[in-house]
């Protein structure tokens, strides 16, 4: 049925471990903005499924400066992210009062913004991988299996953003804040050096 196998191809690709998981598993952690955060994820990738439902992914797959922006300004947007986890993480002197402060949520909501549509991969997955398998179902199984693809979306996100509010007691202690900002930094260097390379 293609809202099955939607909602399974879908989980498949956005259960990797990431750089926009990674932001909402902190998020989570701090309890800081949850519900805008994985509204955010959740909503955006409705969108761009949708979009590449109706078409947009072969026009992206012809536009090599599209997919050049999207990829170098990806890059430079997860480097810079990836130097303040690093900057938290080993120069703990470094992180003020202010720092502990719950984040304005404009910011929160932009930086996510910033994870989901600065990232190249993210277009290649929904808007082009799920908007073509959705029109392979023909004109009345195609949106079924986009609404598949979206119910994963907003099933994982929601799971992973408010199941780790949970896991607070874990991260009582300053030196697991700073064993986790260490594996965002190494994963988000790692995805920006990835990004540039493929």
């Amino acid at each position: 049925m293609p809202l099955f196998a939607g909602f399974a191809t879908s989980i498949s690709l956005i259960v990797a471990i990431g750089a926009q998981n990674a932001f909402v598993l902190r998020q989570g952690l701090r309890r800081e903005h949850v519900l805008p955060v994985v509204l955010t994820c959740a909503l955006s990738d409705a969108l761009l499924i949708s979009s590449g439902i109706l078409g947009l992914g072969a026009l992206l797959t012809r536009s090599q400066l599209a997919l050049d922006i999207a990829k170098f300004g990806g890059a430079a947007f997860l480097y810079t992210y990836a130097a303040l986890a690093a900057r938290r993480a080993f120069n703990p002197g470094a992180i003020t009062p202010a720092d502990h402060a719950p984040a304005a949520l404009r910011s929160v909501v932009l930086t996510c913004l910033g994870f989901t549509y600065l990232n190249p991969h993210v277009y290649l997955d929904t808007v082009v991988l799920l908007g073509s398998l959705a029109n392979q179902r023909g004109t009345d199984g195609r949106w079924l299996y986009g609404l598949g693809a979206v119910a994963a979306s907003f099933t994982w996100f929601f799971a992973l953003g408010f199941f780790s509010t949970k896991l607070t007691n874990l991260f009582a202690r300053p030196r697991a804040w700073q064993f986790l900002d260490s594996a965002i930094a190494l994963i988000m260097t790692t995805l920006a050096t990835w990004m540039l390379l493929t």
